[in-house]
């Protein structure tokens, strides 16, 4: 389960700028595993992308490296109610 959480990480922290604020959390729901990514504000567009491309494209990857086991992995962003 921790592959998909690594795996995540890796692939954020080659994305933002601010590498040591990535966190991920692997959360098992049901059938489901959620990989929960939290980045620094301002790398919050980064990881998103533009129209949303760049957070898709990670949910991909990893939704495929999970079909390869036979399991249901899913990519969300954490808010941590940062916004005002």
């Amino acid at each position: 389960m921790s592959d998909y959480a690594d795996l995540t990480r890796f692939i954020a922290e080659h994305i933002v700028n601010n590498k040591a604020a990535v966190t991920v959390q692997s959360v098992p729901r049901g059938r489901t595993t959620i990989v929960e990514v939290s980045v620094a504000e301002e790398d919050m567009g980064k990881i998103i992308g533009k129209g949303g491309r760049n957070i898709e494209a990670i949910r991909a990857v990893v939704r495929a490296a999970g079909l390869r086991k036979h399991e249901r992995v899913q990519v969300e962003l954490a808010d941590g109610g940062r916004h005002a």
